[in-house]
């Protein structure tokens, strides 16, 4: 099937998709939003022990791991199995990582899907007006390390049809397309440069609190001695 019939699609089909019958049954099972969110995240979170990684729908589901954007790629597509576009969010910070969340709309309003370790930046129930609330909704907890907020803008959503299954659901290797694509897209700003210094870095409760985490960091195993 080429790009654009595949664009048009309303249902994403097993075919469409690449994926065997037991990898689509699995996204079959998550028919809403909130069964997406619970799927994502049971899956423990993606250290990149081995290296930095941004793993297919595919290998979500093989490894059994996500990070931010590799759970944005397989809320995405289970939302397209069940009917609704697959569009991806992409919130960009200063002297942070980036954020990426996966969107759908109930009653005209945006919610989001998310996958963090944290206990911060995650699911959004579907009750903001516009993407720009959405985000918005994001810069308290959005911080670094050092307390500082970071968030600076979001994009406007991408339309994950646009691009070939091959690349995002059933890749074998990283998908760094997918990470260029979001970078590339226009970006609009949350805040102007003159209320940056007005910003209060979050006080030691709330960092206490960030540091929560729901899975834990592998230990590294020690060598023995021989």
């Amino acid at each position: 099937m080429s790009g654009a019939a595949r664009s048009r699609r309303r249902f994403a089909r097993r075919d469409d998709l690449g994926l065997t019958r037991a990898e689509f049954a699995v996204l079959r099972r998550l028919s809403t939003p909130k069964k997406i969110q619970d799927f994502v995240f049971s899956l423990p979170a993606n250290f990149e022990v081995g290296g930095q990684t941004c793993l297919s729908v595919r290998e979500v589901l093989r490894q059994r791991r996500a990070h931010c954007i590799e759970g944005a790629l397989l809320a995405a597509c289970a939302l397209w199995v069940h009917g609704e576009p697959p569009l991806l969010l992409d919130m960009s910070a200063t002297q942070d990582y980036d954020h990426v969340v996966a969107l759908f709309r109930r009653g005209g309003c945006w919610g989001a899907i998310s996958k963090t370790n944290p206990p911060v930046l995650r699911w959004r129930d579907p009750v903001y007006r516009s993407l720009r609330e959405l985000a918005l909704s994001y810069f308290h907890e959005y911080a670094n390390k050092r307390g500082q907020k970071t968030l600076r803008s979001y994009s406007r959503p991408f339309d994950l049809r646009r691009v070939d299954p091959a690349l995002w659901v059933t890749n074998r290797k990283n998908c760094w397309h997918i990470g260029e694509l979001l970078d590339e897209l226009p970006h609009f700003a949350l805040i102007a440069q003159r209320q940056v210094k007005l910003l209060r870095r979050r006080d030691a409760i709330e960092r206490k609190a960030n540091a929560l985490l729901e899975h834990r960091r592998p230990r590294k195993r020690s060598r023995k001695k021989l």
